[in-house]
């Protein structure tokens, strides 16, 4: 987990260790969306081309996938890190977020980057802290070391 923050003009600041694993895979262009306006999703390109793809697919669930790459593009938009290290973030989902010029925290998840504003974080920091003991040894016992 790492922290950063998201500027007055709307600029989140990447860790290094986060820009180096963006241009290690070649990614310079991003695709930042969300899928519930609550915590927003940094993907390189290609791997937002494969979400697509998934997204876009045929089936039973065909409709669930529209409306996911639906909400998708209500808040996404592209971006470029800068030569500071810093994406644009889109406006819909800053101001869905709540992020404007506040502090955020940021973490790898899934080949995307997930980033959570301090309140979203603080919650979930709760919820994983309810019968800790417990989830700790489920999966001690499946063979966590």
């Amino acid at each position: 987990m790492f922290s950063s923050r998201v500027d007055e003009k709307g600029r989140l600041k990447l860790p290094v260790d986060i820009q180096r694993y963006l241009t290690e895979t070649a990614a310079t262009q991003v695709f930042i969306t969300s899928f519930d306006g609550r915590t927003a999703r940094v993907y390189p390109v290609p791997v937002w081309e494969d979400a697509e793809r998934l997204l876009e697919s045929p089936g039973d669930e065909a409709q669930d996938g529209e409306d996911l790459l639906f909400k998708a593009q209500h808040y996404g938009g592209d971006a470029e890190i800068d030569s500071q290290g810093r994406l644009l973030m889109p406006a819909t989902l800053r101001r869905s977020m709540g992020i404007e010029n506040q502090p955020v925290h940021l973490a790898f998840f899934r080949g995307h980057i997930a980033v959570f504003s301090q309140d979203v974080h603080d919650k979930r920091l709760e919820r994983s802290d309810e019968n800790g003991d417990g989830k700790l040894q489920k999966f001690t016992n499946r063979g966590l070391r």
